[in-house]
């Protein structure tokens, strides 16, 4: 892909320095799985600073989600230690990481994620300090063998915490309702783990920069953090490596050097116009809009390739998949429709903004004319509501894009959602991630169920809530909460960037001050 070293330049200005916080264990804990499947968790005060032998284990608890580098203080008792002690440590934002055996996944997403290491350990008294960055709240650690002429102590612990998240710059949220406190507070936490040297995407797997995922962390920073410079650094480096045709990848990584993956997505790509227009309503900075104007309106440029001359988007592939959901049942083809008219429409912001005022207004034209045919193409007469592909599938994910897309004003699209919650279930391709749920939430509120988006919120970040998480996950399926599309829930992110909807739309739409 072509570089564009001015642009890069930028960038490598801007990298944050991470910040550190030293953090110790608040307990040690024993991990059980009932007969219903649910954990039990309990303090175990004898566990630490005990003598272990070969198959003890100790599990310390960091009383949050952490993201950082553990060092642990070794000894021993008894006799000289005569071999060296051979010791696992196992790493887990979710305590269930633990019941499921590294030996045994087989699934797709390489197993080099999980977060298990084998050590061993020749001289005590020793400081060991683990090299690798690790995402957790709990730390096993097992004695795998020990020389029977002595015992291994922990006598004590800790984590170099790091983040670029600033606490003291956290703005209060003003709430008299302890549930939305509380949702909030882990959706910031989730933000906080996942603001490093850019907005990752996790800090367990993957441990990059999305576009998809970008944009809604840049959406709760406005709201939180107010570190906007991230934002900035973020669309730099996107706009510093793309394609031959001018192609914004789906995602960047940034060590050893910058590099974009060679995954492309037309929502992601088109989604770089959306992430440049807050960015710029938020901050008024006018470098950085001179500088990555035209990457964005190339996007749009490309996405507009696609249209037939009915103004549908047809054959996605020049531009790579259209994401939208992890629902691989998922027709896509009205919600990629819907999304190119959200990206058109705030492109023709941008080139206000800009002073492109001729480019502005040709985009206004084929945006008022597109809209009226999205809504005539995918809507069904039979049920009012939008359907997508040749087998006329029914989905959230189609509603509430053409929705924000504005296929339909307010009011209808407030009857389309209340027809969906009619039918049955069966008969609608549900939404999957929390990605999606983001989604349906703004959609919404865009119709002005300013109630029911709250209730959304509550009721499926809540269940996550109820469920023990102290970040927000990746993945979350109500009716089946540990489910996993990997192959095991031991790669499963449990802390993840598109999952931070509650702190954007609870402080910008529902706190006690506005």
């Amino acid at each position: 892909m072509p570089k564009i070293p001015y642009l890069r330049d930028k960038a490598m200005q801007m990298f944050p320095e991470l910040i550190e916080t030293p953090v110790s264990p608040v307990r040690t804990v024993q991990i059980e799985k009932t007969e219903n499947g649910k954990l039990r968790i309990f303090e175990d005060r004898a566990y630490f600073l005990r003598e272990m032998s070969s198959e003890d284990e100790l599990i310390l608890d960091f009383g949050d989600h952490q993201t950082g580098y553990l060092t642990l203080e070794l000894a021993t008792s008894g006799r000289h230690p005569d071999a060296p002690a051979w010791i696992e440590l196992q790493f887990a934002e979710n305590p269930r990481e633990f019941f499921e055996k590294v030996s045994e996944y087989k699934g797709w997403i390489s197993s080099a994620w999980i977060q298990t290491e084998q050590l061993h350990v020749d001289v005590f008294p020793t400081s060991l300090s683990l090299p690798r960055r690790y995402a957790f709240r709990y730390v096993k650690l097992r004695a795998i063998n020990i020389s029977q002429n002595y015992k291994l102590i922990v006598k004590d612990a800790r984590v170099r915490a790091v983040s670029s998240a600033d606490d003291s710059r956290l703005l209060p949220y003003v709430t008299g309702d302890a549930r939305t406190a509380r949702l909030d507070r882990l959706a910031v936490r989730t933000l906080h783990e996942c603001m490093q040297k850019v907005f990752e995407d996790g800090p367990k797997r993957d441990r990059r920069l999305w576009l998809g995922d970008l944009r809604m962390e840049a959406l709760a920073n406005y709201e939180s953090y107010r570190q906007n410079d991230l934002v900035k650094l973020c669309l730099y480096l996107f706009a510093s490596d793309v394609t031959d045709r001018g192609q914004v990848a789906a995602n960047i990584f940034v060590e050893p050097e910058i590099e974009a993956d060679f995954a492309l997505m037309f929502d992601y790509s088109l989604f770089f116009i959306s992430t440049l227009l807050e960015y710029y309503r938020q901050s008024q900075d006018r470098e950085c809009l001179e500088d990555l104007y035209e990457t964005a309106m190339r996007q749009l440029e490309l996405a507009a390739e696609l249209k037939g001359k009915d103004g549908i988007i047809g054959d996605l592939s020049p531009m790579g998949i259209c994401f939208v959901d992890w629902n691989l049942e998922l027709d896509k083809a009205a919600s990629a429709q819907g999304i190119y008219l959200y990206c058109l429409k705030d492109a023709i912001e941008l080139a206000r903004s800009f002073g492109d005022e001729k480019r502005a207004e040709a985009l206004e034209e084929e945006y008022n004319e597109l809209t009226v045919v999205s809504r005539d193409y995918f809507m069904d007469p039979k049920t009012s509501v939008f359907v997508s592909g040749e087998k006329q599938q029914i989905s959230w994910a189609s509603q509430c894009w053409l929705i924000l897309g504005g296929a339909v004003d307010a009011k209808e699209g407030a009857h389309i959602l209340e027809r969906l919650k009619a039918m049955d279930a069966d008969k609608v391709s549900g939404m999957v991630s929390p990605y999606m749920r983001h989604v349906y939430v703004d959609a919404l509120i865009a119709c002005g169920q300013m109630d029911d988006a709250l209730g959304a919120l509550k009721e499926y970040w809540g269940a996550m809530a109820d469920e023990g998480a102290d970040t927000y996950w990746e993945l979350f399926n109500p009716e089946n909460p540990h489910e996993s599309p990997y192959g095991g829930t031991i790669v499963n992110s449990y802390c993840h960037a598109w999952s931070c909807a509650p702190t954007y739309f609870l402080r910008k739409y529902y706190r006690d001050d506005l």
